[in-house]
């Protein structure tokens, strides 16, 4: 589903800061070599979680869904100096292309490229997130926030991609209720009403969820 009118979002784009080359790249390569494409971040969010990055300014930012990096790199934006981006992805058939595109970029010595189950990983890692992106499979959102809240550090972030899920958040926009549908429903409600954190939902993309920990 499009939320915006096409004309519209080009102009959004048009005026939205550039992706570098590299990011251009990836971005044109994903939609040429590698399947569903549409799980790439793209130009717009990619931009916007540059920003978010730079507002933050994160020490330690935590990826779970890597895809084909972009999102990572543009998260990596907006890391402190000695900062550290951990992302964690399940398909080991991208690690070759990943690794390529990490080490052409200018943050190869600050992302590190996890290949597994979060659920295992994550677990295991003795960090205090500043920033938390979840982008991975949708009937485990609810277990991916689980493993991370009480991680992130007061102040912290979570951002979670796809909350309104091609529209089918809304019962007209769907024929049946799936299971990724129904476990994104049952966490969009669940964070909302969490008052560990603050919430926003934007109706970036497919829409950005943007927690905040008390």
């Amino acid at each position: 589903m499009e939320f915006l009118d096409p004309d519209l979002e080009r102009y959004v784009e048009a005026h939205t800061e550039n992706e570098n080359e590299l990011l251009y790249r990836i971005n044109r390569e994903t939609h040429t070599e590698v399947l569903k494409p549409r799980m790439l971040s793209g130009h717009l969010q990619g931009r916007v979680l540059s920003m978010i990055s730079h507002m933050i300014q994160p020490k330690n930012i935590l990826e779970i869904g890597t895809y084909t990096g972009y999102s990572a790199l543009c998260m990596a934006e907006g890391l402190q100096n000695d900062g550290k981006l951990i992302t964690v992805d399940v398909n080991e058939e991208l690690k070759d292309r990943l690794t390529e595109y990490f080490n052409e970029s200018d943050f190869a010595e600050k992302i590190e490229l996890k290949i597994g189950k979060a659920l295992d990983i994550v677990p295991k890692l003795d960090v205090e997130w500043d920033m938390v992106f979840i982008d991975a499979d949708k009937s485990n959102y609810q277990n991916y926030y689980d493993i991370c809240i009480d991680k992130v550090k007061t102040g912290g972030y979570i951002l979670v991609d796809n909350v309104l899920w091609s529209g089918k958040v809304l019962e007209k926009n769907r024929k049946k209720l799936d299971k990724d549908t129904e476990a994104m429903l049952n966490f969009n409600e669940f964070v909302h009403k969490d008052e560990r954190v603050q919430n926003v939902l934007f109706p970036i993309r497919d829409g950005l969820m943007i927690l905040r920990k008390k």
